[in-house]
């Protein structure tokens, strides 16, 4: 009997095309290790990562078409994490950068998805961006 994530409908993986593998593999790895993902496959050209059924795949493919992800072009925008309590969302924030990300929209954050979602959004070198959900909203303070 399949788990409930093999189910007809679940997600099997997410492949994004990079254009410099060991940047981004930097970046993500630290960012998927602390969410929970572990190390799947690697080869010269990809690496992936897992978490239950799914699983996620960096490549640098020779078939690459732009050396630049634009988020605001057809196609993927982001991916969105959850990420656990406010807390962790707020430890990994900070820790981004030490990993080549960048805070998006700091000057909304924790709130730039408004006032009901508590979420940080970060940007990688290569321009992907993510969301990391909290589970929880917080009560403003002040």
């Amino acid at each position: 009997m399949p788990s409930a994530d093999e189910e007809p409908g679940g997600l099997h993986h997410v492949e994004i095309w990079v254009p410099d593998l060991d940047r981004a593999a930097a970046g993500w790895s630290w960012l998927l290790g602390e969410l929970g993902w572990t190390p799947y496959q690697s080869w010269d050209a990809g690496r992936s990562w897992r978490r239950g059924a799914t699983y996620l795949v960096l490549e640098e493919s020779p078939a690459l078409s732009s050396r630049r992800h634009d988020r605001f072009a057809p196609g993927l925008n982001h991916l969105a994490f959850h990420a656990g309590p406010p807390a962790v969302v707020d430890r990994l924030v900070a820790q981004a950068p030490e990993y080549g990300w960048t805070l998006l929209f700091a000057d909304r954050h924790p709130y730039a998805g408004g006032p009901e979602t508590y979420a940080g959004y970060l940007v990688d070198g290569s321009g992907f961006e993510v969301e990391l959900c909290a589970r929880s909203v917080p009560a403003r303070q002040g």
